[in-house]
């Protein structure tokens, strides 16, 4: 006979029999007649848990997405901080008088982290994900320390470049996807995109109160402690890394990387990130204006900000999670597509008219639940996509396009803002989405294991390696 026993922690041993071989592999009489050579497989499933709650985070699982969310949290609070209160700062600065200046320095952030998103990756396939890490939070602390110590705007200029050279994103997202299981992996990315948003609407209260002690020089010395707090987290609380680094990689091995990064799929997911961030960075460029319209002040925006973000998490958590389990996730993510579109035409209108807080409200918790759930799901799809081994090189390309998409979003809303106006800008958004729309309508969904179960797929877990003794 032979036996397939799959050993996981923490759960009962299961066992798989397959037919017996060939009679002529055993000859009769061997051993003394016994029974033929058996041949027992072993697989070792760490992350694996019990059949009856196979949507449920393990320990360990938690442990990591909680782990990982709070770097990205600690990170992104320290970046969303300064924004509200640059521009306005920076003119104490020497060189402040010049508004392309300072806003260069507020931009090459984006830019920097875009260039460096695809070499942090491979780095984190090649060397492992923690050292990446814990390297560009290191260099990320010390570009804050720069920026503090700056006198004038260049000085906030080196300062902001090195800040973008931690291009972590990639490689804390492949950490993730290591160590989560299909089942739960959209759990784990939604606590990732969750962390962004509260330190979104978190940053706009934090940020004014710190510049009000201190001005930037206060915000960025903040955030080079926050980065020193998330190398704690990463040394001190993440898991130990279940993926280990290939050997340099042959010509082969270089084509395959290639034609999984080229392929069709990652291509749209690649096109709708760029997208989704371009729009959003520049909605926001005319949004404050209209809430200040409303009759909303500006130290009063968080207040709206921060409701609409904590209930468009329980929209996600209603639907995202459930619709992927039960293979929806496809109607659910053009929906949501389609939903940032129909917000894009109602700000359009809404700026043709006296705005009023109620209308923004409406349309801002439309934009963040239709933002949340698209956010979350397309990094877990683009790390089904790709094989561990070309994990980090994929999420680098993803995040690339990401950043692009924050750098674009904030240029092009600024030019186009000041050009045709806040309706224009809205129009070109919902144009991009409607091509978002089209390009996403073909897509193929990656399923979870569970889902494919539940069509009759048979799935093989990633993490599973296999042992023959014999």
């Amino acid at each position: 006979m032979i036996a397939n026993l799959a050993v996981r922690r923490n759960t009962p041993l299961a066992c798989a029999v397959q037919p017996d071989p060939p009679a002529e592999a055993h000859p009769a009489g061997q051993m003394g007649g016994s029974a033929p050579w058996a041949t027992i497989a072993v697989r070792f499933v760490p992350s694996a848990v019990s059949a009856a709650s196979p949507t449920q985070m393990t320990p360990l699982e938690r442990r990591a997405s909680v782990s990982l969310a709070m770097i990205y949290a600690l990170r992104m609070l320290g970046l969303f901080m300064v924004l509200p209160v640059f521009m306005i700062e920076a003119r104490h600065y020497e060189g402040g008088a010049d508004a392309s200046r300072v806003g260069l320095a507020m931009g090459l952030y984006g830019l920097v982290q875009a260039c460096l998103q695809i070499p942090f990756g491979l780095a984190a396939d090649r060397w492992g994900r923690k050292r990446v890490i814990v390297l560009g939070l290191l260099i990320f602390a010390l570009g804050s320390v720069i920026a503090a110590l700056a006198t004038s705007v260049t000085g906030l200029a080196w300062g902001r470049a090195l800040q973008g050279g931690g291009a972590i994103s990639a490689a804390v997202t492949a950490l993730l996807a290591d160590q989560t299981r299909d089942e739960v992996r959209t759990k784990g990315m939604a606590l990732i995109g969750g962390s962004i948003g509260l330190m979104f609407a978190l940053s706009l209260v934090v940020g004014p109160l710190l510049s009000s002690w201190g001005g930037l020089p206060v915000i960025f010395w903040v955030t080079c402690g926050l980065a020193l707090g998330g190398v704690a987290v990463v040394l001190g609380w993440t898991p130990a890394e279940t993926y280990r680094p290939q050997a340099p990689s042959t010509r082969q091995d270089a084509r395959s990387t290639w034609r999984i990064l080229t392929s069709p799929e990652l291509l749209r997911l690649d096109a709708g990130v760029f997208i989704l961030y371009a729009v959003q960075i520049a909605t926001w460029v005319a949004v404050p204006a209209l809430m200040v319209q409303a009759g909303l002040a500006t130290a009063q925006h968080s207040w709206l900000y921060l409701p609409v973000v904590l209930l468009s998490f329980v929209f996600m958590g209603l639907s995202l999670f459930r619709m992927e389990r039960n293979g929806w996730l496809r109607p659910l993510f053009l929906g949501c597509i389609a939903t940032v579109l129909c917000v894009q035409l109602g700000l359009f209108f809404v700026s043709s008219r006296q705005p009023d807080v109620w209308s923004l409200g409406v349309l801002l918790f439309l934009f963040f639940c239709g933002f949340n759930v698209l956010e979350a799901s397309q990094p877990s799809q683009a790390s089904r996509l790709a094989p561990p081994s070309a994990r980090g090189a994929a999420l680098g390309v993803y995040n690339t396009l990401q950043s692009l998409g924050i750098f674009a979003g904030g240029a092009a809303g600024g030019w186009v803002a000041k050009q045709l106006g806040s309706q224009g800008l809205f129009l070109g958004c919902a144009a991009l989405m409607a091509l978002w729309l089209v390009l996403a309508w073909g897509m193929r969904f990656a399923p979870t294991a569970q889902a494919s179960a539940g069509h009759g797929v048979s799935v093989a877990p990633s993490t599973t390696s296999d042992i023959s003794l014999r």
